[in-house]
């Protein structure tokens, strides 16, 4: 078996990252505190604040989520190495 492959820096790289873009990813979870929108007033074109309010963290949500994809994404993986028959990679081939 091969040695995972190693940063530049030398380490190996980990499988949890954190970064603080991810923070923003709990701003959609604020519609879920239903006792801050139960309310009718302000109404919205005829809609009870209740309801405009979660249509509107439907963007919100969607922005949050782009901004952190695009900050925290990672440059390409390097090129696996070694064989490049697929068939070798098999678990049921025969060799």
């Amino acid at each position: 078996m091969s040695e995972p492959a190693q940063t530049p820096s030398g380490r190996r790289p980990s499988g949890l990252r954190f970064s603080p873009w991810n923070l923003l990813l709990l701003v959609p979870f604020l519609m879920l505190v239903v006792p801050w929108f139960n309310s009718i007033e302000p109404k919205l074109f005829g809609l009870p604040f209740f309801y405009w309010a979660q249509f509107a963290f439907v963007p919100v949500g969607v922005v949050c989520v782009a901004i952190v994809y695009v900050t925290t994404r990672t440059e390409p993986k390097l090129p696996a190495t070694g064989t490049d028959d697929v068939d070798a990679l098999d678990e049921g081939a025969q060799q």
